[in-house]
Protein backbone atom coordinates (compact mmCIF):
# COMPACT_ATOMS: atom_id res chain seq x y z
CA UNK A 1 0.00 0.00 0.00
CA UNK A 2 1.43 3.37 -1.03
CA UNK A 3 1.17 5.74 1.92
CA UNK A 4 1.34 9.51 1.50
CA UNK A 5 2.00 11.42 4.73
CA UNK A 6 1.09 15.12 4.60
CA UNK A 7 1.92 17.91 7.02
CA UNK A 8 -0.26 21.03 6.51
CA UNK A 9 1.10 24.52 6.09
CA UNK A 10 1.59 26.91 9.01
CA UNK A 11 0.36 30.47 8.63
CA UNK A 12 2.92 33.25 8.92
CA UNK A 13 3.48 33.55 12.69
CA UNK A 14 6.04 34.72 15.23
CA UNK A 15 7.21 31.13 15.68
CA UNK A 16 7.38 30.28 11.98
CA UNK A 17 10.55 32.42 11.69
CA UNK A 18 9.73 32.43 7.97
CA UNK A 19 11.21 35.87 7.29
CA UNK A 20 14.36 35.06 9.27
CA UNK A 21 14.90 31.64 7.70
CA UNK A 22 15.26 33.23 4.27
CA UNK A 23 18.58 34.67 5.45
CA UNK A 24 20.01 31.15 5.79
CA UNK A 25 18.16 29.69 2.78
CA UNK A 26 15.90 27.43 4.88
CA UNK A 27 12.20 26.80 4.31
CA UNK A 28 10.99 25.90 7.82
CA UNK A 29 12.18 25.68 11.40
CA UNK A 30 11.57 21.97 12.05
CA UNK A 31 10.18 18.89 10.28
CA UNK A 32 7.00 17.09 11.42
CA UNK A 33 8.31 14.94 14.28
CA UNK A 34 4.93 13.31 14.85
CA UNK A 35 4.62 12.00 11.30
CA UNK A 36 8.16 10.62 11.09
CA UNK A 37 7.59 8.90 14.45
CA UNK A 38 4.32 7.40 13.20
CA UNK A 39 6.12 6.30 10.04
CA UNK A 40 8.45 4.20 12.18
CA UNK A 41 5.42 2.38 13.66
CA UNK A 42 3.92 1.48 10.28
CA UNK A 43 4.62 -1.70 8.33
CA UNK A 44 8.07 -1.59 6.78
CA UNK A 45 6.78 -3.00 3.50
CA UNK A 46 4.48 0.00 2.87
CA UNK A 47 6.13 2.50 0.49
CA UNK A 48 6.01 5.89 2.19
CA UNK A 49 6.34 9.47 1.00
CA UNK A 50 6.26 12.59 3.21
CA UNK A 51 5.11 15.98 1.90
CA UNK A 52 5.58 18.91 4.29
CA UNK A 53 3.68 21.82 2.77
CA UNK A 54 5.94 24.21 4.63
CA UNK A 55 8.88 23.18 2.44
CA UNK A 56 7.32 21.60 -0.66
CA UNK A 57 4.19 21.63 -2.82
CA UNK A 58 1.58 18.90 -2.84
CA UNK A 59 0.98 17.85 -6.44
CA UNK A 60 -1.78 15.90 -8.12
CA UNK A 61 0.84 13.28 -8.97
CA UNK A 62 1.65 12.84 -5.27
CA UNK A 63 -2.00 12.21 -4.46
CA UNK A 64 -2.47 9.92 -7.46
CA UNK A 65 0.48 7.80 -6.29
CA UNK A 66 -1.08 7.22 -2.88
CA UNK A 67 -3.49 4.51 -1.84
CA UNK A 68 -4.01 6.08 1.59
CA UNK A 69 -3.23 9.52 3.02
CA UNK A 70 -2.12 10.18 6.61
CA UNK A 71 -2.43 13.75 7.95
CA UNK A 72 -1.24 15.16 11.28
CA UNK A 73 -1.76 18.76 12.37
CA UNK A 74 -1.88 21.28 15.18
CA UNK A 75 -4.79 23.67 15.67
CA UNK A 76 -2.96 26.55 13.99
CA UNK A 77 -2.78 24.42 10.81
CA UNK A 78 -6.57 23.94 10.66
CA UNK A 79 -7.26 25.88 7.44
CA UNK A 80 -4.52 24.11 5.52
CA UNK A 81 -5.62 20.71 6.86
CA UNK A 82 -9.21 21.27 5.73
CA UNK A 83 -8.03 22.07 2.17
CA UNK A 84 -5.79 19.00 2.06
CA UNK A 85 -8.55 16.68 3.24
CA UNK A 86 -10.97 18.06 0.65
CA UNK A 87 -8.36 17.70 -2.08
CA UNK A 88 -7.57 14.10 -1.16
CA UNK A 89 -11.20 13.08 -0.74
CA UNK A 90 -12.05 14.58 -4.14
CA UNK A 91 -9.35 12.33 -5.59
CA UNK A 92 -11.03 9.32 -3.98
CA UNK A 93 -8.36 8.66 -1.36
CA UNK A 94 -8.85 7.18 2.09
CA UNK A 95 -7.80 9.77 4.69
CA UNK A 96 -6.46 8.94 8.16
CA UNK A 97 -5.89 11.84 10.55
CA UNK A 98 -4.31 12.37 13.97
CA UNK A 99 -2.49 14.89 16.10
CA UNK A 100 -3.60 17.74 18.39
CA UNK A 101 -6.04 19.36 15.91
CA UNK A 102 -8.03 16.20 15.33
CA UNK A 103 -7.82 15.03 18.95
CA UNK A 104 -9.45 18.27 20.14
CA UNK A 105 -11.86 18.84 17.23
CA UNK A 106 -12.55 15.40 15.74
CA UNK A 107 -16.32 16.01 15.64
CA UNK A 108 -15.75 18.69 12.98
CA UNK A 109 -13.96 16.39 10.53
CA UNK A 110 -16.83 14.25 9.30
CA UNK A 111 -15.13 13.59 5.95
CA UNK A 112 -12.07 11.91 7.51
CA UNK A 113 -12.28 8.14 7.14
CA UNK A 114 -10.28 7.15 10.21
CA UNK A 115 -9.29 9.26 13.23
CA UNK A 116 -6.27 8.08 15.27
CA UNK A 117 -6.51 10.30 18.34
CA UNK A 118 -4.46 10.93 21.49
CA UNK A 119 -1.05 9.23 21.56
CA UNK A 120 -0.18 7.07 18.56
CA UNK A 121 1.69 4.49 20.62
CA UNK A 122 -1.71 3.50 22.05
CA UNK A 123 -4.17 4.11 19.21
CA UNK A 124 -2.26 3.45 15.99
CA UNK A 125 -1.44 -0.21 16.62
CA UNK A 126 -5.09 -1.27 17.28
CA UNK A 127 -6.04 0.49 14.04
CA UNK A 128 -3.36 -1.37 12.12
CA UNK A 129 -4.49 -4.67 13.60
CA UNK A 130 -8.13 -4.00 12.71
CA UNK A 131 -7.05 -2.92 9.23
CA UNK A 132 -5.17 -6.17 8.79
CA UNK A 133 -8.30 -8.07 9.87
CA UNK A 134 -10.44 -6.10 7.44
CA UNK A 135 -12.63 -4.26 9.99
CA UNK A 136 -11.04 -0.87 10.87
CA UNK A 137 -13.16 1.44 13.01
CA UNK A 138 -13.57 5.15 12.30
CA UNK A 139 -12.35 6.49 15.67
CA UNK A 140 -9.56 5.25 17.90
CA UNK A 141 -9.08 7.14 21.15
CA UNK A 142 -8.00 6.55 24.73
CA UNK A 143 -7.87 8.27 28.11
CA UNK A 144 -4.67 6.46 29.04
CA UNK A 145 -1.11 7.73 28.58
CA UNK A 146 1.48 5.94 26.51
CA UNK A 147 4.73 4.38 27.66
CA UNK A 148 7.03 6.42 25.44
CA UNK A 149 9.92 4.11 26.22
CA UNK A 150 8.25 2.02 23.52
CA UNK A 151 8.50 4.84 20.95
CA UNK A 152 10.75 4.04 17.98
CA UNK A 153 13.50 6.13 16.46
CA UNK A 154 11.75 8.39 13.90
CA UNK A 155 12.09 7.59 10.21
CA UNK A 156 14.23 10.59 9.37
CA UNK A 157 15.00 9.20 5.91
CA UNK A 158 11.63 10.62 4.78
CA UNK A 159 12.80 14.18 5.49
CA UNK A 160 14.80 16.50 3.23
CA UNK A 161 16.97 17.82 6.05
CA UNK A 162 18.55 20.58 3.96
CA UNK A 163 15.27 22.49 3.99
CA UNK A 164 15.11 22.86 7.79
CA UNK A 165 16.91 24.93 10.39
CA UNK A 166 16.69 22.30 13.13
CA UNK A 167 15.80 18.68 13.78
CA UNK A 168 13.53 17.64 16.67
CA UNK A 169 13.73 15.17 19.54
CA UNK A 170 11.18 14.51 22.26
CA UNK A 171 12.48 13.40 25.64
CA UNK A 172 9.27 13.57 27.67
CA UNK A 173 5.54 14.16 27.64
CA UNK A 174 3.49 15.74 30.41
CA UNK A 175 4.08 18.63 32.80
CA UNK A 176 3.87 18.75 36.61
CA UNK A 177 2.27 22.21 36.68
CA UNK A 178 -1.36 23.23 36.21
CA UNK A 179 -1.57 26.50 34.26
CA UNK A 180 -5.27 26.87 33.52
CA UNK A 181 -4.84 28.11 29.92
CA UNK A 182 -2.55 25.25 28.86
CA UNK A 183 -3.92 22.08 27.25
CA UNK A 184 -0.72 20.05 27.65
CA UNK A 185 -1.78 18.42 30.90
CA UNK A 186 -5.27 17.61 29.58
CA UNK A 187 -3.71 15.87 26.56
CA UNK A 188 -0.54 14.44 28.09
CA UNK A 189 -0.99 14.40 31.86
CA UNK A 190 0.76 15.90 34.89
CA UNK A 191 3.38 13.24 35.43
CA UNK A 192 6.34 13.61 33.07
CA UNK A 193 6.96 10.38 31.14
CA UNK A 194 10.52 10.03 29.89
CA UNK A 195 12.35 8.09 27.23
CA UNK A 196 15.50 6.32 28.33
CA UNK A 197 18.97 7.74 27.91
CA UNK A 198 19.68 5.07 25.30
CA UNK A 199 16.63 6.08 23.27
CA UNK A 200 17.76 9.70 23.12
CA UNK A 201 21.31 8.78 22.23
CA UNK A 202 20.02 6.48 19.47
CA UNK A 203 17.99 9.37 18.03
CA UNK A 204 21.01 11.68 18.14
CA UNK A 205 23.14 8.99 16.51
CA UNK A 206 20.59 8.58 13.72
CA UNK A 207 20.46 12.23 12.69
CA UNK A 208 24.26 12.32 12.91
CA UNK A 209 24.51 9.29 10.61
CA UNK A 210 22.25 11.08 8.13
CA UNK A 211 24.59 14.06 8.08
CA UNK A 212 22.84 16.53 10.37
CA UNK A 213 25.26 18.96 12.07
CA UNK A 214 23.12 21.88 13.21
CA UNK A 215 20.42 22.81 15.72
CA UNK A 216 18.33 20.24 17.57
CA UNK A 217 15.07 21.22 19.27
CA UNK A 218 14.00 19.15 22.30
CA UNK A 219 10.26 19.68 21.92
CA UNK A 220 9.34 18.84 25.53
CA UNK A 221 6.80 21.16 27.10
CA UNK A 222 8.96 21.16 30.23
CA UNK A 223 12.41 19.67 29.68
CA UNK A 224 13.29 19.81 33.39
CA UNK A 225 10.37 17.70 34.62
CA UNK A 226 12.85 15.15 36.01
CA UNK A 227 15.99 17.01 37.11
CA UNK A 228 17.69 13.98 38.65
CA UNK A 229 17.54 12.05 35.37
CA UNK A 230 18.96 15.02 33.48
CA UNK A 231 21.83 15.62 35.88
CA UNK A 232 22.77 12.01 36.54
CA UNK A 233 22.14 10.37 33.18
CA UNK A 234 21.13 12.31 30.08
CA UNK A 235 23.20 15.50 30.16
CA UNK A 236 26.50 13.73 30.99
CA UNK A 237 25.79 11.36 28.09
CA UNK A 238 25.13 14.24 25.69
CA UNK A 239 28.29 16.04 26.87
CA UNK A 240 30.29 12.92 26.04
CA UNK A 241 28.46 12.42 22.73
CA UNK A 242 29.22 15.96 21.55
CA UNK A 243 32.97 15.57 21.89
CA UNK A 244 34.47 15.96 18.45
CA UNK A 245 31.10 16.90 16.94
CA UNK A 246 30.87 20.56 15.99
CA UNK A 247 27.73 22.48 15.11
CA UNK A 248 25.24 20.93 17.52
CA UNK A 249 23.23 23.45 19.52
CA UNK A 250 20.18 22.45 21.53
CA UNK A 251 16.98 24.40 22.18
CA UNK A 252 14.14 23.47 24.53
CA UNK A 253 11.34 24.67 26.82
CA UNK A 254 11.50 24.82 30.60
CA UNK A 255 9.76 26.34 33.61
CA UNK A 256 11.19 29.36 35.43
CA UNK A 257 12.42 27.26 38.36
CA UNK A 258 15.34 26.20 36.16
CA UNK A 259 16.92 29.41 37.46
CA UNK A 260 17.00 27.89 40.96
CA UNK A 261 19.33 25.06 39.95
CA UNK A 262 22.78 26.31 38.99
CA UNK A 263 24.19 22.80 38.57
CA UNK A 264 21.48 21.93 36.07
CA UNK A 265 21.90 25.19 34.15
CA UNK A 266 25.64 24.70 33.83
CA UNK A 267 25.24 21.10 32.75
CA UNK A 268 22.70 22.09 30.12
CA UNK A 269 24.99 24.80 28.78
CA UNK A 270 27.97 22.43 28.74
CA UNK A 271 25.85 19.87 26.88
CA UNK A 272 25.19 22.43 24.15
CA UNK A 273 21.86 23.93 25.19
CA UNK A 274 21.84 27.58 24.16
CA UNK A 275 18.17 28.62 24.39
CA UNK A 276 15.15 27.84 26.55
CA UNK A 277 11.59 29.04 26.06
CA UNK A 278 10.04 30.03 29.38
CA UNK A 279 6.41 30.92 29.98
CA UNK A 280 6.79 34.20 31.88
CA UNK A 281 3.20 35.23 31.06
CA UNK A 282 2.93 38.38 33.20
CA UNK A 283 4.71 40.38 35.90
CA UNK A 284 1.38 40.79 37.71
CA UNK A 285 1.07 38.57 40.80
CA UNK A 286 -2.74 38.59 40.79
CA UNK A 287 -2.85 37.42 37.17
CA UNK A 288 -0.32 34.68 37.90
CA UNK A 289 -2.50 33.45 40.74
CA UNK A 290 -5.59 33.69 38.54
CA UNK A 291 -4.12 31.36 35.91
CA UNK A 292 -2.55 29.03 38.53
CA UNK A 293 0.97 29.86 37.35
CA UNK A 294 2.17 29.54 40.91
CA UNK A 295 5.71 28.49 39.98
CA UNK A 296 6.21 32.08 38.73
CA UNK A 297 4.91 33.75 41.86
CA UNK A 298 6.86 35.18 44.80
CA UNK A 299 10.10 35.51 42.88
CA UNK A 300 11.95 38.26 41.06
CA UNK A 301 11.26 37.18 37.49
CA UNK A 302 13.80 39.57 35.97
CA UNK A 303 16.53 38.18 38.23
CA UNK A 304 15.51 34.62 37.30
CA UNK A 305 15.86 35.43 33.60
CA UNK A 306 19.23 37.10 34.07
CA UNK A 307 20.45 34.16 36.15
CA UNK A 308 19.80 31.84 33.22
CA UNK A 309 21.46 34.25 30.80
CA UNK A 310 24.55 34.47 32.99
CA UNK A 311 24.69 30.67 33.06
CA UNK A 312 24.82 30.42 29.29
CA UNK A 313 21.12 30.08 28.41
CA UNK A 314 19.21 32.56 26.31
CA UNK A 315 15.63 32.94 27.53
CA UNK A 316 12.86 33.16 24.96
CA UNK A 317 9.77 34.41 26.76
CA UNK A 318 6.05 33.92 26.38
CA UNK A 319 3.79 36.73 27.60
CA UNK A 320 0.01 37.12 27.88
CA UNK A 321 -2.36 40.04 28.34
CA UNK A 322 -6.12 39.80 28.83
CA UNK A 323 -6.38 38.16 32.24
CA UNK A 324 -9.40 39.18 34.29
CA UNK A 325 -7.01 40.67 36.84
CA UNK A 326 -5.23 42.87 34.29
CA UNK A 327 -5.44 46.62 34.77
CA UNK A 328 -4.75 49.25 32.08
CA UNK A 329 -1.23 49.57 33.47
CA UNK A 330 -0.37 46.01 32.37
CA UNK A 331 0.65 47.06 28.86
CA UNK A 332 3.34 49.43 30.11
CA UNK A 333 4.43 46.92 32.73
CA UNK A 334 4.88 44.20 30.11
CA UNK A 335 7.04 46.47 27.95
CA UNK A 336 9.13 47.50 30.94
CA UNK A 337 9.61 43.90 32.03
CA UNK A 338 10.66 42.71 28.58
CA UNK A 339 13.17 45.56 28.27
CA UNK A 340 14.63 45.09 31.75
CA UNK A 341 14.96 41.33 31.35
CA UNK A 342 16.75 41.51 28.01
CA UNK A 343 14.47 38.87 26.50
CA UNK A 344 15.14 39.32 22.81
CA UNK A 345 12.59 36.78 21.60
CA UNK A 346 9.44 37.94 23.37
CA UNK A 347 6.19 36.38 22.15
CA UNK A 348 3.20 38.36 23.40
CA UNK A 349 -0.38 37.25 22.83
CA UNK A 350 -3.91 37.78 24.03
CA UNK A 351 -5.22 35.17 26.46
CA UNK A 352 -6.88 32.26 24.66
CA UNK A 353 -8.77 29.28 26.03
CA UNK A 354 -7.89 26.02 24.23
CA UNK A 355 -10.54 23.32 24.27
CA UNK A 356 -10.03 20.90 27.15
CA UNK A 357 -8.44 23.38 29.54
CA UNK A 358 -9.71 24.53 32.90
CA UNK A 359 -9.89 28.05 31.48
CA UNK A 360 -12.09 26.87 28.60
CA UNK A 361 -14.49 25.18 31.00
CA UNK A 362 -14.68 28.30 33.16
CA UNK A 363 -15.27 30.60 30.18
CA UNK A 364 -17.91 28.22 28.83
CA UNK A 365 -19.70 28.21 32.20
CA UNK A 366 -19.61 32.02 32.28
CA UNK A 367 -20.81 32.22 28.65
CA UNK A 368 -17.63 34.08 27.64
CA UNK A 369 -16.49 32.10 24.59
CA UNK A 370 -17.03 33.92 21.31
CA UNK A 371 -15.59 31.84 18.43
CA UNK A 372 -13.22 29.01 17.60
CA UNK A 373 -9.60 29.47 18.57
CA UNK A 374 -7.13 30.30 15.81
CA UNK A 375 -4.37 28.24 17.39
CA UNK A 376 -1.91 31.10 16.91
CA UNK A 377 -1.33 32.52 20.38
CA UNK A 378 0.31 35.69 19.07
CA UNK A 379 -1.97 36.86 16.26
CA UNK A 380 -3.98 39.35 18.30
CA UNK A 381 -7.11 37.19 18.42
CA UNK A 382 -8.89 35.65 21.39
CA UNK A 383 -11.83 33.30 21.82
CA UNK A 384 -12.57 34.88 25.21
CA UNK A 385 -14.86 37.79 25.98
CA UNK A 386 -12.52 39.71 28.31
CA UNK A 387 -13.48 41.76 31.33
CA UNK A 388 -11.42 44.64 30.01
CA UNK A 389 -13.05 46.54 27.14
CA UNK A 390 -12.04 44.62 24.02
CA UNK A 391 -10.96 47.75 22.14
CA UNK A 392 -8.80 48.86 25.08
CA UNK A 393 -7.29 45.37 25.25
CA UNK A 394 -6.47 45.21 21.55
CA UNK A 395 -5.13 48.76 21.48
CA UNK A 396 -2.93 48.01 24.50
CA UNK A 397 -1.70 44.82 22.86
CA UNK A 398 -0.93 46.72 19.68
CA UNK A 399 1.05 49.23 21.73
CA UNK A 400 3.16 46.47 23.28
CA UNK A 401 4.12 45.14 19.84
CA UNK A 402 4.82 48.62 18.48
CA UNK A 403 7.12 49.26 21.42
CA UNK A 404 9.08 46.03 21.85
CA UNK A 405 9.67 45.49 18.12
CA UNK A 406 10.47 49.08 17.30
CA UNK A 407 14.13 49.23 16.17
CA UNK A 408 15.13 51.43 19.10
CA UNK A 409 13.81 49.22 21.91
CA UNK A 410 14.58 45.96 20.15
CA UNK A 411 18.26 46.76 19.60
CA UNK A 412 18.55 48.12 23.14
CA UNK A 413 17.26 44.74 24.33
CA UNK A 414 19.74 42.82 22.19
CA UNK A 415 22.62 44.84 23.60
CA UNK A 416 21.35 44.32 27.17
CA UNK A 417 21.17 40.57 26.57
CA UNK A 418 24.65 40.36 25.04
CA UNK A 419 26.12 42.14 28.06
CA UNK A 420 24.56 39.65 30.50
CA UNK A 421 24.90 36.49 28.42
CA UNK A 422 27.87 34.29 29.34
CA UNK A 423 28.06 31.40 26.87
CA UNK A 424 29.92 28.29 27.96
CA UNK A 425 31.37 27.79 24.49
CA UNK A 426 33.18 30.73 22.96
CA UNK A 427 33.92 29.54 19.43
CA UNK A 428 33.44 32.29 16.82
CA UNK A 429 33.90 30.17 13.69
CA UNK A 430 31.21 31.07 11.21
CA UNK A 431 29.55 28.47 9.02
CA UNK A 432 28.95 29.20 5.35
CA UNK A 433 25.25 29.79 5.94
CA UNK A 434 26.04 32.25 8.74
CA UNK A 435 28.39 34.20 6.49
CA UNK A 436 25.62 34.32 3.87
CA UNK A 437 23.18 35.51 6.54
CA UNK A 438 25.62 38.25 7.57
CA UNK A 439 25.80 39.70 4.07
CA UNK A 440 22.06 39.40 3.59
CA UNK A 441 21.49 41.20 6.88
CA UNK A 442 23.75 44.03 5.77
CA UNK A 443 21.72 44.42 2.59
CA UNK A 444 18.16 43.84 3.85
CA UNK A 445 18.49 45.46 7.29
CA UNK A 446 21.57 47.68 7.24
CA UNK A 447 20.89 49.20 3.82
CA UNK A 448 17.23 48.68 2.92
CA UNK A 449 15.58 48.02 6.28
CA UNK A 450 13.94 50.23 8.86
CA UNK A 451 16.11 51.47 11.69
CA UNK A 452 19.41 51.11 9.84
CA UNK A 453 21.25 53.27 12.36
CA UNK A 454 20.35 50.92 15.22
CA UNK A 455 21.56 47.94 13.21
CA UNK A 456 24.94 49.58 12.54
CA UNK A 457 25.30 50.70 16.15
CA UNK A 458 24.86 47.08 17.30
CA UNK A 459 27.09 45.84 14.47
CA UNK A 460 30.08 47.93 15.49
CA UNK A 461 29.40 47.83 19.24
CA UNK A 462 29.47 44.02 19.23
CA UNK A 463 32.58 43.91 17.03
CA UNK A 464 34.45 46.23 19.37
CA UNK A 465 33.07 45.20 22.77
CA UNK A 466 31.91 41.59 22.40
CA UNK A 467 33.52 40.13 19.25
CA UNK A 468 32.87 36.55 20.34
CA UNK A 469 29.15 37.39 20.48
CA UNK A 470 29.11 39.13 17.10
CA UNK A 471 27.42 36.18 15.33
CA UNK A 472 24.67 36.31 17.96
CA UNK A 473 24.22 40.03 17.41
CA UNK A 474 23.62 39.43 13.72
CA UNK A 475 21.30 36.50 14.45
CA UNK A 476 19.14 38.67 16.68
CA UNK A 477 19.10 41.49 14.16
CA UNK A 478 17.64 38.96 11.71
CA UNK A 479 15.13 37.78 14.33
CA UNK A 480 14.11 41.39 14.81
CA UNK A 481 13.51 41.73 11.08
CA UNK A 482 11.13 38.76 11.24
CA UNK A 483 9.36 39.88 14.42
CA UNK A 484 8.86 43.41 13.14
CA UNK A 485 7.47 42.06 9.85
CA UNK A 486 5.01 39.82 11.67
CA UNK A 487 3.95 42.49 14.17
CA UNK A 488 3.03 44.84 11.33
CA UNK A 489 0.69 42.16 9.93
CA UNK A 490 -1.31 41.86 13.17
CA UNK A 491 -4.48 43.93 13.15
Amino acid sequence: MNLLMIYPEFPDTFWSFKHALKFVSKKASSPPLGLVTVAAMLPVEWPKKLIDLNVAELTAADIAWADWVFISAMVVQRDSAIKIIQQCKSAGKTVVAGGPLFTSEYESFTNVDHLILNEGELTLLPFLQDLKNGNPKRIYQTSEFADIQQSPVPTWELVDMDKYDSMSIQLSRGCPFNCDFCNITSMLGHKPRLKTKNQIMAELDRIYQLGWRHNVFFVDDNFIGNKHFLKEELLPAIIEWRKGKSGYKFITEASINLADDEVLMRLMAKAGFVSVFVGIETPDEDSLEECHKRQNRNRNLVDSVKTMQKNGLEVMGGFIVGFDSDKPSIFRRQVDFIQKSGIVTAMVGLLQAPNGTELYRRMEKENRLNNEMSGDNADGSTNIIPKMDIDDLKNGYREILDQIYSPKLFYERVKSFLIDYQPVEHAVKLEAREILALFRSIYHIGIRGKGQKYYWRLFFWSLLNAPRKFPLAITYAIYGYHFHTISEMIA
